[in-house]
């Protein structure tokens, strides 16, 4: 459920509120009755782990390439990865 935040337009008064999505917004100020403006949040940020969006392609694999280990089929160890031809 989101927090949402409002603005009284007649005393300024500033607030949050957690709030269903489904909930219809707030109409009055508690603190003076006034009219209800519902600002803009920045809001949760996504985070995505990984090189890829599912929840198996988080870890990370140990395939990586590199002086260690070889990659790209070849038999002796690549410079720096991406393996370049």
């Amino acid at each position: 459920m989101p927090t949402y935040e409002y603005e009284c337009q007649q005393c300024g008064n500033r607030f949050e509120r957690f709030q269903s999505m489904k909930d219809s917004p707030l109409t009055t100020c508690p603190a003076c009755n006034g009219k209800l403006k519902r600002l803009i949040g920045a809001g949760g940020a996504v985070i995505f782990k990984g090189s890829g969006f599912y929840a198996t392609e988080y870890g990370r694999s140990n395939t990586r390439c590199g002086q260690e280990r070889p990659c790209c089929g070849r038999d002796t160890a690549c410079e720096r990865p991406p393996c370049s031809e």
